[in-house]
């Protein structure tokens, strides 16, 4: 079925949906497409006689509406503002869901409201670890093959396709090695609820105070330093280190008051965080590659800089990984300006 097609069955649904379970709201004056995002799901906006709500559009070939509407249920049980689940037809792969509005929580994070904005973030990332246990779905677990399966996304789409590079034999081992200790790294660390995209595009701010969180269906048990790093070292907003710093440091001190984290896990957790980082920026960059050659989303290409920069920066942090910093800053990098000449940004 083509989109035109899916988007039409999908206002066909919630045409007959509203008209069996809310003529209050009256009916659909008009539906527009608000958002279709890195996956194959898509967004719409339901403009109602009387208010509005959120069609998604979500092939089931493609994307899991059971893991949505589970994890949705578990986090709202956990007093964690996420959408509400009106209807669903699996079938089909089509949901009817609660309208957060249309303002992302990258739009008020200025200088005066940030330390505000973040705090609250992290403080749900804290309360998103009774979640552990989802009824309805199991959360996958993030192992090993699950995280070298995302790192080999750098060398096969990002070194490979969009650079046009051939490793050697002993460059192919310094990185396979570096894979290697990388999961190492962050298979030990402490492990729980994952929402595995939380950023400032997937995070919402609602009725001008309150956090809405979006996007969790690919939510996994893993490690604790994901989602804040994801949120810190966003590939869409920048921060000072030393204020980057700080925030690491008091979600860790918060983290070990309810018990998330012993006295040494607290200690040693802004280093998780750079190895975390370091997994998800090689991630990020294979994917980012990926959207533009194969689906031909182009604008992720504009976000390489920073994630370039803030891989860098990680990598002078861990001296278990010098010898990919050397392939780094000697070869790939080099090769990565020589296509992008203005793709350089240093970090403060």
């Amino acid at each position: 079925m083509r989109q035109d097609e899916r988007a039409e069955a999908l206002r066909g649904w919630v045409e007959h949906w509203l008209s069996r379970h809310r003529q209050d709201l009256g009916s659909v004056m008009a539906m527009p497409m608000i958002s279709g995002d890195a996956s194959f799901r898509r967004y719409f906006r339901l403009l109602l006689g009387r208010g509005s709500l959120i069609a998604v559009d979500a092939p089931p070939q493609h994307e899991n509406s059971s893991a949505f509407v589970a994890i949705a249920s578990a986090l709202r049980a956990h007093a964690i503002n996420a959408p509400e689940v009106l209807a669903v037809e699996r079938e089909q792969g089509f949901l009817l869901i609660s309208d957060f509005g249309d303002r992302l929580l990258l739009s008020a994070l200025d200088e005066t409201h940030v330390d505000l904005w973040y705090g609250r973030a992290m403080d749900t990332i804290l309360r998103m670890q009774a979640c552990q246990e989802v009824p309805g779905w199991t959360l996958p677990i993030y192992d090993r093959a699950r995280l070298l399966d995302e790192m080999n996304l750098f060398p096969e789409w990002f070194v490979r396709r969009y650079l046009g590079l051939e490793l050697s034999v002993h460059e192919h081992a310094v990185l396979d090695n570096a894979l290697q200790w990388i999961a190492d790294a962050v298979l030990q660390q402490p492990q729980g609820f994952v929402h595995r995209d939380y950023h400032a595009r997937n995070l919402m701010v609602v009725d001008g105070e309150e956090l809405g969180v979006i996007d969790f269906q690919d939510a996994v048990i893993g490690p604790l330093s994901y989602d804040l790093i994801s949120l810190l070292r966003d590939a869409y907003i920048a921060w000072p280190r030393a204020r980057v710093q700080a925030w690491i440091r008091q979600f860790a001190a918060a983290a070990g008051a309810r018990g998330l984290l012993s006295e040494d896990g607290v200690a040693s957790f802004a280093g998780d965080c750079d190895w975390m980082s370091v997994q998800r920026h090689l991630k990020v960059l294979g994917i980012f590659a990926r959207l533009s050659l194969r689906d031909g989303k182009h604008g992720y290409l504009r976000d390489m800089p920073l994630v370039w920069a803030y891989l860098r920066d990680e990598l002078a942090a861990l001296p278990p990984l010098q010898a990919l910093r050397q392939l780094v800053q000697e070869r790939l990098f080099p090769a990565y300006l020589e296509r992008v000449p203005d793709g350089r940004i240093d970090l403060a």
